[in-house]
């Protein structure tokens, strides 16, 4: 791994120091509110000076938990600190605590009438599960809501239940569900486990079976990668110790357990032997987002938040540093950049009309854990005062698929709640930085599905308008070669000025964002 230190050293003589002395408010009359005044305040010197040191070997890749996340988390704060940026906790502390817990890949055996299956192959879990049961539920689909419940007159208390992906539809092709021709979020690839999850236990149930033939080889190809790799699992930790078991089967085990499950849509109870014997250990994880936030002069009720994880994937088996310099360390410094320039017009008497928050996330690598915890559990500012997320995750490099003018973004969710929101970016980028804004992967069948994996998602779930700004992936995504000396520092200030004119014309319009788009 090439040593990046000297190089930093280097920037940090030639360029302007990153800590900026701010002083006090000015008392003169304010200058006028021109949002280009701030925007050029970013500048390639700086993105690169910040982005050299924090995608530099001594942060250990960032992994969430270690050494070098902790690293990350004192760089941020001190930045913020340095630039008069006040932390968004009421008790001054600028990190909020994301409660993690380490489990080990289980192993073990799972017996089906008496005939073994193999884990890894047949079927994955990522925790501990055991027991030993003469009778499990069919649920069909899983699905249960005010006009259609799969679970309708069945006890599952204290059994395991069996699912499967899908929902049902009427004789006329519109499904149950929606009423309509559209599909449910219980369709939805991102949410349809964790759906049918929370109900499983809500009806008191021990553990879930889920069959989803289509996405089996996905969990599977994750499980294998875990083994190799001898990483672990990081999960959000339970309020009260987990006990729920979640296993995940191919075809060949769902219809030893429910034969012709793809077919059979009749929630029952099965007489069937399963025996489960997965252990697994439980270690506790402590990691950290970072959240400052400027005060809104007129509007300070209504939020707009500026995101970008601050995490990676570490160190790899053989001791190479994935330093993260385009994942997400550009956006990163992105974002500190963006906020500095808020601070600055606030210091000119021309602060942003509503709040703004700059929202450092943990554990984006492991799940988006960290937006999954202040969107679902520690909201530090009301969802519903949110008035959009702009995500900036991998903006400093070139996707080599891509053919075209070079000073591209790709744009994605955008349009997807609210019609408002996009008009206004494209509206924006016209009139400041004219970045060719490519919608490639914003289309609904896009096979990445790069809407659901990254941290906006957590937001969008909460029908709070989104932007994810994206560069798409290189051979260098998730590799010890993904150093700064590769990224793109002219096109990094473009977009990162694009965002921030964007988060200025969402900060200082008149009316909040309206949600024309939102989902059930």
């Amino acid at each position: 791994m090439k040593k990046l230190a000297f190089i930093a050293l280097a920037l940090a003589i030639s360029c302007n120091s990153t800590q900026k002395t701010t002083g006090e408010k000015k008392t003169e009359k304010a200058v006028e509110a021109n949002p280009e005044t701030y925007g050029k305040t970013i500048t390639e010197a700086e993105l690169k000076a910040h982005l050299y040191t924090y995608a530099s070997d001594e942060f250990e890749g960032r992994e969430t938990g270690k050494p070098g996340q902790k690293k990350a988390i004192e760089y941020i704060k001190k930045e913020y600190v340095g630039l008069g940026i006040k932390p968004a906790k009421a008790d001054g502390n600028y990190f909020q605590d994301v409660p993690l817990e380490i489990s080990k890949l289980p192993t073990g055996s799972l017996s089906v009438n008496g005939k073994e299956y193999k884990l890894g192959e047949d079927y994955v879990a990522t925790s501990a599960a055991t027991g030993d049961y003469t009778n499990v539920v069919y649920v069909g689909y899983g699905i249960d809501e005010e006009n259609y419940s799969d679970y309708k007159n069945l006890d599952v208390a204290d059994k395991i239940v069996v699912a499967k992906v899908g929902e049902p539809k009427n004789e006329d092709g519109t499904y149950v569900v929606s009423g309509s021709t559209k599909k449910s979020l219980w369709s939805n690839a991102s949410e349809a486990l964790a759906k049918r999850v929370e109900v499983a236990k809500e009806k008191g149930a021990t553990g879930i079976i889920f069959y989803d033939e289509s996405n089996y080889p996905r969990y599977q190809q994750y499980f294998a990668q875990m083994q190799k790799s001898g990483r672990e699992r990081i999960s959000p930790k339970p309020a009260t110790p987990n006990k729920f078991a979640t296993i995940l089967v191919n075809s060949s085990l769902a219809n030893a357990i429910v034969a012709n499950i793809a077919t059979d849509n009749t929630p029952k109870v099965v007489s069937t032997t399963l025996n489960v014997d997965l252990k697994s250990g439980n270690k506790d994880v402590k990691s950290e987002n970072v959240v400052a936030y400027i005060k809104g002069s007129e509007k300070p009720n209504e939020y707009l938040v500026i995101s970008s994880h601050l995490d990676h994937i570490g160190v790899s088996a053989d001791g190479q540093i994935n330093n993260g310099a385009d994942d997400d360390g550009s956006g990163t410094v992105a974002l500190l950049e963006i906020a500095e320039a808020f601070k600055k017009a606030e210091l000119d008497g021309n602060g942003p009309k509503r709040s703004v928050v700059f929202l450092h996330v943990t554990g984006e690598e492991k799940g988006l854990l960290g937006s999954q915890h202040y969107t679902d559990v520690d909201p530090i500012f009301p969802l519903e005062n949110t008035v959009a997320n702009l995500n900036i995750d991998m903006v400093g490099r070139i996707d080599p698929k891509r053919e075209g003018d070079r000073n591209y973004i790709y744009l994605i969710g955008s349009d997807k709640l609210s019609t408002e929101l996009h008009n206004l970016s494209e509206e924006v980028n016209k009139k400041y930085t004219n970045v060719v804004l490519d919608y490639t992967y914003n289309d609904e069948n896009d096979p990445n599905r790069f809407y659901y994996r990254s941290d906006h998602y957590n937001f969008a779930k909460n029908n709070i308008p989104i932007i994810f700004y994206f560069n798409g992936t290189h051979d260098d995504y998730h590799q010890p070669s993904d150093t700064p000396d590769k990224i793109n520092y002219d096109l990094l200030e473009n977009r990162t000025r694009l965002v921030f004119y964007t988060a200025w014309e969402i900060a200082n319009r008149a009316n909040r964002l309206v949600v024309d788009k939102a989902t059930e």
